[in-house]
């Protein structure tokens, strides 16, 4: 006998029994990991064209008017006021 029974004794076989669950595991790991979409950062539907902006990127403040009116933030009423207030009322 080359290993004198060491293989059939109890914790040969749980030893043996652990090792093939962990290589298990390790394989349905990698393959739900790898097959696993890539995500894409998620981007504003195209417009058409661009937002007004201020010459240093910023977005013009009629513009974030407009916007909140749009979404309903603001009342007719309190819209003009705000272009009046900012001198954009034309």
């Amino acid at each position: 006998m080359m290993w004198d029974g060491y293989g059939m004794t109890g914790w040969g076989w749980g030893f043996g029994l652990l090792i093939a669950v962990g290589v298990v595991i390790l394989v349905v790991v990698l393959i739900l990991t790898l097959s696993k979409p890539r995500s894409v950062p998620s981007q504003a539907p195209p417009t058409g064209h661009a937002p007004p902006t201020e010459p240093g990127g910023a977005t013009s403040p009629k513009q974030i008017l407009d916007e909140r009116y749009a979404r309903g933030e603001l009342t007719t009423e309190e819209y003009r006021e705000r272009l009046t207030a900012l001198g954009l009322d034309s």
